[in-house]
């Protein structure tokens, strides 16, 4: 009976430690992101109008995307505009 008392005292030490451990670790990270986010936040380029500039598509990327329609489609199909999203 002590040994079970004791693997029973063992198992809840080790679960209360990785829940502890998990809980810090998930919250640094959050830590993490909001600190990222606030003293570096990712730079958009804008219009005049203040409406954000899509980056352009690489014309490698262009002609991957149009060969690939023109296979699916067998040569029926056309990408008429190409956005990132």
């Amino acid at each position: 009976m002590e040994n079970l008392d004791t693997a029973l005292l063992l198992m809840v030490v080790g679960m209360v430690t990785v829940f502890a451990i998990l809980f810090i670790v998930i919250y640094i990270g959050k830590l993490l992101i909001a600190m990222v986010n606030k003293y570096a936040p990712e730079e958009a380029p804008a219009r005049k109008d203040g409406t954000p500039v899509p980056a352009p598509i690489p014309a490698h990327i262009q002609a991957v995307i149009n060969a690939a329609v023109s296979v699916i489609t067998h040569g029926k199909g056309k990408a008429a505009r190409i956005e990132k999203v």
